[in-house]
């Protein structure tokens, strides 16, 4: 017989808000907390809303591969949905998987190594515009790159276009909101006319104006320039049928998002560790003379990069894109012997799985080494899940790895980042794990390399 969840022991809360202010002020010490110090699921109480904190791999395991029985329809689901509308991310069920199997063929290995000299292209771009010893914000930076890549790979347009500028302002306004609406608990206040609430409708209204102009001049033209628009439009199901615009813009603002945002984030802060760790950039350096003397990465080098790879998994494992993710049951179920109401939220942490001294030795302490000899598939599942698990796990995680590890290496291999002194290097837990004030860098050019 299942046991009820109120025998368990749980972080005290306020009488009406529960645990509400205490996970809106700080919500990766919160959930950090209520890991070391409770026990393997841990209730908690959010205003009107139930839930639990799951902090054991075969739990999280459980609930990722029954996407069936553990729905994304949550507040944080409703609140990433208003942006992204019904793409991959938020879809489910039966339309979620005629969009996945739609869209599956554009993400194979052979088509997203068309885009690796894309990548590299708009990387040595940006650092030809740099220069000795000045002073950089390398988040904006990275922001800005793969913002460049995403546009160029999608709509195959550059950022100097008023559509790609319109849709990076939306972006920002939309992780402004996102914040917003974290630092007031999640209140009910997303529908009251407030200035941030005014800025992100109307940021979204011009966004959509944007793509829909984007996806009416690619339909007239019928020009394909091997885009990822150009796949989209003409994907078709096993019935003939194709994606309405609607459809089209929820694909492709997803895409934006996971394709710009996350990358920019995860690069961000493996500056920031390898500035703070010169012997692993001493050793990255290493490899990439080896691998790649003097000139520019290109896809076939992937497998020699070895350890620019480990670096990072290392980066996604202390700073993974989304901090926390959730679910919850479409009906009444049983999860480690304790009874789950239907709807009751289930909440699992990358950021606190991540760093478990239970799976990971010296679990803060940056080291690339310990990807060594297939760590990823030693672990169990639902430890480390940067890119989510399961048959949900995202789509495009081939095509961000390869990302992130050719754009490192262009970068490491012509300049040393150093970090200025005297500044708060915090994470800040919006829609994504963004660095809150920037990361400040002094860039100096290496030396050339000999051959």
């Amino acid at each position: 017989m299942s046991k009820g969840l109120h025998q368990l022991s749980r972080p005290k809360g306020s009488l009406f808000f529960g645990n509400t202010f205490d996970f809106a002020k700080d919500p990766l010490s919160f959930l950090t907390a209520c890991a070391a110090d409770y026990g393997e699921i841990v209730p908690l109480r959010f205003l009107f809303s139930s839930a639990c904190l799951l902090t054991q791999a075969e739990h999280i395991e459980q609930v990722l591969k029954q996407p069936e029985l553990f729905t994304k329809r949550t507040p944080a689901w409703q609140a990433v949905r208003s942006l992204v509308g019904e793409g991959l991310l938020t879809s489910e069920g039966a339309f979620w998987a005629r969009q996945r199997r739609l869209m599956q063929p554009m993400f194979h290995q052979q088509r997203i190594a068309a885009y690796g000299e894309t990548m590299v292209f708009y990387a040595e771009r940006m650092v030809q515009t740099w220069q000795e010893g000045e002073v950089r914000d390398v988040h904006q930076d990275m922001m800005q790159l793969t913002l460049n890549i995403v546009t160029k790979t999608l709509f195959n347009v550059d950022m100097t276009g008023v559509a790609a500028q319109t849709i990076a302002q939306t972006l920002e306004v939309a992780m402004e909101w996102f914040f917003s609406r974290r630092k007031q608990a999640f209140l009910p206040l997303t529908g009251l006319p407030t200035p941030i609430n005014r800025r992100y409708k109307q940021a979204l209204q011009t966004m959509d104006q944007a793509i829909a102009a984007l996806i009416q001049e690619r339909r007239q033209s019928g020009n394909d320039p091997g885009d990822l628009l150009s796949l989209l439009l003409q994907a078709q199901d096993e019935d003939g049928n194709r994606m309405s615009d609607r459809q089209l813009r929820d694909e492709l603002t997803t895409l934006m998002l996971a394709g710009h945002e996350t990358t920019a984030n995860a690069l961000s802060w493996t500056w920031m560790l390898l500035a703070q760790h010169p012997a692993v950039e001493s050793k990255l350096v290493s490899e990439l003379q080896v691998v790649l003397g003097d000139r520019t990465p290109t896809l076939a080098d992937l497998p020699q990069l070895r350890y620019t790879e480990q670096i990072i998994k290392e980066a996604l494992r202390l700073y993974p894109p989304l901090f926390s993710l959730a679910r919850a049951p479409i009906q009444d179920c049983e999860l480690a012997g304790y009874h789950i109401p239907a709807k009751h939220i289930l909440i699992f942490s990358p950021w606190v799985m991540h760093r478990s001294a239970r799976y990971f030795t010296n679990p803060l302490q940056f080291q690339p080494e310990r990807w060594e000899h297939d760590l990823e598939k030693q672990l169990p599942k639902g430890v480390y899940f940067p890119f989510g698990e399961g048959p949900r796990v995202c789509i495009g995680r081939n095509f961000a790895l390869m990302e992130a590890v050719l754009l490192l290496a262009t970068f490491a291999q012509k300049y040393q980042f150093r970090l200025l002194p005297d500044q708060r290097l915090t994470p800040l837990p919006s829609m994504t794990l963004r660095p809150q004030a920037g990361i400040l860098i002094q860039v100096t050019k290496r030396t050339e390399v000999k051959r």
